[in-house]
Parts: C-alpha cells; structure tokens; sequence
C-alpha cells in the first residue's frame, strides 16, 4: 500500500511517503513559515524523488487534530482533495497519538501536548499507544491537577510534544523536568508515524471529513459572545444579521 500522509496541525510541517510500511521519504520543517507555501511544494518533491504518480498511491491519512485552526484546515483541504480527484482513500488521526507514538516506552504515560497559547493547550495521556484520558483543550495547569490524581506513580509520566511554554506548569505539579523530552527529533510531529497509524484505520468519507478542532476559533466565540444562536440551526451554522 502506498500511503501519502501530512501533518500541519502545529509549527511544524510533515509529509511522509510510505510504501507498504516502509518509509521512501519523509520531509518536517520546524519553522513559523506559512505552511500553505510549502506544503504542495513538499508533497510534489517526495512523490518525484521517490518515482511514484500521485495515481499510484493508494491512501491519503491525515493528521485531523486537535491543533492550529488554520494548519488543520490546511492538511485536510489538501488531503480530501487528493483522495477525492485520484479517487483513493482518506484516513484522519489524531495529531496527538501521533506525536505519543514517537515515545516508544509501554510502561510511560506519555503526555502530548501542542502550545494552544495563554496557558491553554491540547493535550492528552496515552499508554503504550492506548489512550488513557482523551484529547482535549485545556487550561493545562488544571489538566495537570486531574493527571496527578489519576496517576499513582510521577516516575512513569513523560511529557512531549510543545511542551517549551509549559515547563515551570510541569514542575509545579510535582514533576521532573527530566520528564519533558527536550530532543526535537523525537518530539516533533511525524508524518511517517501518522501514516503507519492510519495505515490500520477504516477509511473515512472523503466528503463528511472534518478535522477535530476541540475548540472554535477565536472569532466565532467572540460573535457568539453577542449574539444569539437559533436553537433549531445547526451547531456549524452562523446565522446572517
């Protein structure tokens, strides 16, 4: 099976090429660059330097959140627009898992985390691939008290992911920076990974498929904050004024 997968759910970009589970390329640019300017650009290099036609991949995964509003936007226009004009199939994961799945430890609690700004964050706990509390937004110090109530032994949680505006959060709550991984090649996010994930997964209705925001964007809740949603709309409907 080939797999196309991409990831632009946070600062980091990631497109992997994989054929049947072996990676032929993966490319991830950690900068604050627009990642609509490069994100075609990266897809066209792979699939050149590996010598495949788009026509021959077999699956598109996606990573469909939790993360930047617009990034997620992004991959997921791009990957339902693949699957739907090569008429291959499409696969959402979650950015979070991906990034948990880098940490090979079964024993840890491993706490992924993309910076959601103003001491908020996506955060959520997975074991050994499982995941033991859910992705959610979250104010993450209060995310921290629920985690040490859940978690009997601190020795056994590591911490991933944009964990860098969190640090002092961290050791408040009783934990060791030792726990945070600090090595970006190992914490960032991996398109190779989402597409060895989504490689097992159903695929999903190339029209239906939506990223997993968690959160509304900043200036829908400032609208809703003056105004009144009709109880019969929608939840995606904005009403015209």
């Amino acid at each position: 099976m080939n797999i196309l997968a991409l990831d632009s759910s946070s600062k980091a970009l990631s497109v992997a090429l994989v054929a049947d589970g072996n990676v032929l390329g993966e490319l991830t640019l950690n900068s604050k660059k627009n990642h609509s300017t490069t994100l075609m650009t990266s897809i066209d290099f792979l699939l050149a330097q590996a010598g495949i036609e788009p026509t021959a991949l077999d699956r598109i995964v996606v990573a469909k959140g939790p993360g930047s509003y617009t990034g997620l936007r992004l991959a997921a226009t791009v990957g339902k627009t693949l699957a739907f004009s090569l008429d291959k199939e499409l696969v959402g994961v979650s950015s979070l898992l991906a990034i948990a799945k880098r940490r090979q430890d079964p024993q840890a609690f491993v706490v992924p985390l993309l910076d959601a700004r103003r001491g908020n964050a996506y955060a959520a706990v997975y074991k050994n691939g499982e995941q033991i509390v859910a992705d959610q937004h979250c104010v993450f110090s209060e995310f921290l008290v629920d985690l040490a109530a859940k978690v009997n032994d601190f020795s056994r949680v590591i911490f991933t992911g944009e964990t860098e505006n969190f640090i002092k959060d961290i050791e408040r709550a009783g934990f060791d920076q030792s726990q945070i991984v600090t090595d970006s090649l190992t914490k960032l996010p991996s398109a190779y990974q989402i597409a060895r994930i989504g490689e097992r997964l159903e695929a999903e209705n190339v029209h239906s498929f939506v990223p997993n925001y968690l959160k509304k964007v900043e200036a829908e809740e400032k609208w809703l904050e003056t105004h009144e949603k009709d109880e019969n709309a929608p939840d995606d409907y904005v009403q015209r004024v």
